[in-house]
């Protein structure tokens, strides 16, 4: 797999006019989703090089990470002219990212792209690594590749305009990679003053968080061994995000990833022996910055039946990335259902759902 490059930019125009130069194309096309086409395509659209570009616009958040939107993306492409020399750039978050890039990479089975990531989880998370895709069947990025971008501009003055609750969303995937890297910088996150942000700090931390994902993506690009550390708070993550969607209330993926966290170090804690001490003080900054998502014991197997599905699993076995210190990573890991069920019952318990 190709490496991406990743820029963490000065100016935005710049960067840009640097990443589109190195992929020389015949047409230009900008995914957006109703929120960036409101609120950063008239300054997209004040940039000369980017006059001729035709927008392509789709809904917003998760609900629309759909086969259907994916559809209309190839539509547009087609109808349009788009040839396997054309270039897409995705603005927009993780929906816009994931989305973008499975498209580019299946329209004439491949077209170059570049994500412009506008929240903090696509900034540190989806727009980096390559990993593309769309939900289906009810399951989440149950279909996808693996495609890098051309280039990842990372922009975050755009993060000025972020509410609470997607800056929490994109910093639960920067906390996950503060647990599997060192305890400087895990500490140096849950000492951030989320109440009264920095912006030049945010930037340095997002920066740091960037290199974690994109050092550990070198060394495994398809997942085959150490990349799986990413995964830590996803499994049980992406079971609490997939039963929010079915009960129709649906959650941002970094909540669900923050309480797959505290689910996961209890995990850690009673199989790996992570530190109770590190664990508590991470669940406790969870607890204050992300509430709980109520489920009771009627909905664990339907819990564990998401769980069943994850990508990470073989033969059936539910896998699992744990800690037994911090940036002490074990992949790899299996509980039986009782244990896992135990895990529900510990969360709730601590979480107070």
């Amino acid at each position: 797999m190709n490496k991406q490059v990743v820029i963490l930019c000065e100016k935005l125009e710049t960067s840009l006019a640097l990443a589109v130069e190195k992929c020389p194309h015949d047409k230009l096309f900008i995914l957006t989703d109703e929120h960036t086409h409101r609120l950063c395509m008239p300054a997209m659209r004040k940039v000369s090089y980017l006059n001729n570009a035709i927008e392509i616009a789709i809904g917003a958040g998760d609900v629309h990470k759909t086969l259907e939107s994916l559809a209309a993306v190839w539509q547009v492409l087609s109808t349009q002219g788009a040839t396997r020399h054309s270039l897409l750039i995705n603005l927009g978050g993780g929906m816009i990212t994931d989305l973008g890039g499975f498209a580019a990479a299946t329209f004439k089975r491949g077209i170059a792209y570049i994500n412009i990531p506008t929240t903090l989880l696509s900034m540190v998370d989806a727009s980096v690594g390559g990993k593309t895709g769309i939900n289906f069947n009810g399951l989440k990025n149950e279909v996808g590749v693996f495609a890098p971008a051309a280039s990842v501009l990372i922009e975050t003055e755009f993060l000025r305009s972020l509410n609470d609750e997607n800056f929490f969303s994109g910093y639960a995937e920067m906390l996950k990679h503060g647990l599997i890297s060192n305890t400087a910088h895990w500490a140096e996150l849950l000492r951030f003053d989320t109440l009264h942000i920095d912006y030049e700090e945010l930037k340095q931390l997002v920066g740091h968080s960037v290199q974690i994902k994109e050092e550990i993506v070198a060394q495994d690009p398809f997942e085959h061994g150490i990349r799986k550390a990413l995964n830590l708070g996803h499994t049980a993550g992406h079971a609490i995000e997939s039963l929010a969607l079915a009960e129709d209330r649906p959650l941002l993926h970094g909540y669900a990833v923050a309480w797959g966290i505290v689910c996961e170090l209890y995990l850690s804690h009673i199989k790996t022996g992570f530190p109770k001490e590190k664990m508590r003080q991470t669940i406790q900054f969870i607890k204050e910055n992300y509430g709980t998502f109520a489920f009771d014991c009627k909905q664990y197997d339907r819990l564990y039946e998401f769980m069943q599905h994850d990508k990470k699993n073989s033969a059936g076995v539910i896998n699992f990335t744990l800690l037994k210190d911090i940036g002490d990573i074990r992949i790899n890991q299996t509980a039986d259902k009782e244990t896992i069920f135990e895990m529900f019952d510990f969360y709730r318990e601590c979480m107070g759902s």
